[in-house]
């Protein structure tokens, strides 16, 4: 018998999962750490993963698109299951290479239905509905092609394909500043057209969580041309963190250890 969590699910044209980590203290975003506490870190993941589930949702009122969960570490779906709505399905997913977890969460979006997969990423709480959008309509139109959304920081946040191109994920330099630059030229080798959405930005280090904070906080946003998602799970959490720890200070105290080394080198 189908659990509450897969009644009433529906085959979307587009099936998009995130690449989500479950929080556990001192394993969810730790490159965070400093500034964060391992604490604080695990409950921000906790927060992207419920602010992008929303924004998924919210955006499947209006579109044929259906969001899920692709998780792990193994036997952490009790977590995922007490965070997140019913409607995101969920597929545990856990690989040594980052690549090869990317290949199967594809594999498992196509073998349910979905006629378009896309693997996004859990660190941008505030990435715009409109995006997510505008890579739908783009593979609704005839022909092959893949939709990829660049992260200012050289990785990406969005890969969308309208079938399986294993290449896209082979010999790439996972985690530096030239996996979407590498993950372009192989679609070129392949002769893969590629719509590139506008970039956006991850919150997985200290620059990451200034820009979040200067968005949710401050006013300031990423893009004037694009409405961020309001990312309420995330706000709230930074009010807290704001009013009731020395999180501003510990910020302002903050050199990240790139940083640190060269004003050592300096003096």
């Amino acid at each position: 018998m189908a659990s509450a969590r897969e009644q009433g699910r529906r085959t979307a044209f587009c099936g998009v999962a995130v690449m989500a980590k479950a929080s556990y203290p001192g394993q969810a975003k730790t490159r965070l750490c400093p500034p964060l506490t391992f604490e604080e870190a695990a409950a921000l993941n906790t927060a992207f993963l419920k602010d992008i589930a929303d924004n998924l949702i919210a955006l499947s009122a209006d579109a044929s698109i259906a969001g899920s969960m692709a998780f792990g570490p193994p036997g952490s779906e009790d977590f995922f299951r007490a965070n997140l709505p019913p409607a995101i399905a969920l597929h545990e997913v856990w690989y040594p290479d980052l690549g090869v977890c990317l290949i199967e969460t594809l594999r498992k979006l196509f073998a349910a239905g979905n006629r378009v997969a896309c693997v996004l990423n859990s660190d941008s709480p505030t990435l715009p509905a409109t995006l997510l959008a505008e890579m739908a309509n783009v593979l609704a139109e005839p022909g092959d092609r893949a939709v990829f959304g660049p992260c200012a920081d050289g990785g990406y946040y969005l890969l969308a394909l309208k079938s399986l191109h294993r290449r896209l994920f082979e010999d790439i330099a996972w985690s530096t500043p030239i996996v979407a630059q590498q993950t372009l030229e192989r679609a070129a080798e392949i002769g893969l057209p590629v719509h590139i959405l506008p970039e956006w930005y991850d919150v997985d280090d200290f620059e990451g969580i200034r820009l979040l904070m200067g968005e949710l906080l401050e006013g300031r946003p990423f893009s004037p041309l694009l409405l961020s998602n309001p990312a309420r799970h995330s706000l709230a959490l930074l009010k807290s963190m704001v009013s009731n720890s020395d999180l501003k200070e510990r910020l302002d105290r903050f050199i990240p250890d790139g940083l640190a080394r060269l004003e050592g080198a300096v003096a």
